[in-house]
């Protein structure tokens, strides 16, 4: 359901951004670690720019998607709380909000405790992550997908209280072998809030000492998808 509905709407709304806080700063050859890779869309951009890339997640689904597609690049499933990887990295990217599925701040602080110590020195850690506007957009208003084989149904919540967002979606899937028959299926995604000034704190803890924060609209990012949305770059000592 992600690859199908998502892995081709982020790359070509965040290209401006990335174009100026990732692929201007770090030059091809360099060994690019893609965290949270999902089905791979990302790290088919970065091995196209000539980056040297390992591909993680923790779905196997998805990277079951991402070798078909890049059987070539070294995709490994791992949880982003607890990184093993043997080499340094020049710079790991993680995009599409994939890190506000850290639901704690423990959680948070784990994976930048991991990143920092997978890369090399000086190098770059590049994420977005949704704050509060993003989350408060758009709220209980569903979104309606719909292609020959599924109708997808999305909407977003927030508790402001909590700080908790949750993404629902309802798809209705047709049945190949039977076209008048068509399955239901439900799903709901959680991700959590948190303050800028969370996160920039939790990179310094972590050993991160220069961070910058630029608003996604600023760095070039289309408004629909960039609204509430920040990217953060990191480097250590």
């Amino acid at each position: 359901m992600y690859h199908r509905l998502w892995a081709d709407w982020y790359l070509p709304a965040a290209m401006p951004a990335l174009e100026r806080l990732f692929f201007s700063r770090i030059p091809p050859g360099a060994r690019v670690l893609d965290l949270c890779c999902g089905s791979g869309h990302v790290t088919k951009e970065l091995v196209a720019r000539g980056y040297n890339v390992v591909g993680v997640d923790v779905s196997a689904r998805l990277l079951e998607h991402a070798r078909e597609e890049l059987p070539n690049v070294d995709f490994q499933q791992q949880d982003a709380r607890d990184l093993r990887l043997n080499d340094p990295f020049d710079a790991v990217l993680c995009t599409f909000d994939s890190l506000n599925h850290m639901l704690s701040r423990d959680d948070l602080a784990r994976v930048f405790a991991g990143v920092n110590r997978s890369l090399s020195n000086n190098g770059l850690f590049v994420f977005d992550m949704n704050l509060e506007e993003a989350y408060s957009a758009d709220l209980h208003q569903w979104a309606v997908t719909v292609d020959d084989l599924n109708v997808t149904l999305v909407r977003g919540a927030f508790e402001r209280s909590s700080q908790k967002a949750a993404t629902e979606l309802i798809w209705f899937q047709k049945e190949p072998t039977d076209g008048n028959l068509w399955r239901q299926h439900r799903s709901v995604v959680e991700e959590h809030c948190y303050p800028k000034s969370d996160i920039v704190r939790a990179l310094r803890e972590s050993g991160f000492s220069r961070v910058e924060s630029v608003a996604a609209v600023d760095a070039g990012m289309e408004s629909q998808l960039g609204f509430g949305r920040y990217f953060f770059c990191a480097k250590g000592c």
